[in-house]
């Protein structure tokens, strides 16, 4: 795949994100989306950047899976039960993010949502891909 990364001078300077993300290749891959389950399919961790980190393993672990690596990521959705917590813990969950996926971001959104499937997931994400 290629992707090229767009970040017009007229928006905001993007932090941890790409405004617009065009990509070309041969297959898409959906990705469902993950929360800090474990392979037992418990909730791991008790904060939002340890389950955040488990998320992002998940997720990331599901692309690999279907022939894909992070450099792949066209779109990422994450759903937060606290905004306000992902803000607070945002420096925190960059490192996290470029240490499991690189500096090569794709397009996000970041929703705050009442609750996810299960009540101890503090978030979750999903994602599209476009493989070569």
């Amino acid at each position: 795949m290629t992707a090229e990364r767009v970040n017009p001078p007229d928006l905001s300077p993007p932090t941890g994100f790409s405004h617009a993300v065009i990509t070309t290749g041969s297959r898409v891959v959906y990705l469902a989306g993950q929360t800090a389950l474990d392979t037992e399919g418990k909730i791991v961790g008790t904060t939002l950047p340890e389950q955040f980190e488990r998320a992002l393993t998940n997720l990331l672990t599901a692309l690999r899976a279907a022939g894909g690596n992070p450099g792949d990521l066209a779109r990422v959705t994450v759903y937060t039960t606290d905004v306000d917590d992902y803000r607070a813990h945002a420096p925190e969950l960059g490192r996290i993010w470029r240490t499991s996926a690189g500096r090569e971001y794709p397009a996000m959104a970041v929703i705050g949502v009442v609750r996810l499937w299960d009540t101890q997931a503090l978030v979750e994400l999903d994602g599209v891909a476009v493989l070569p």
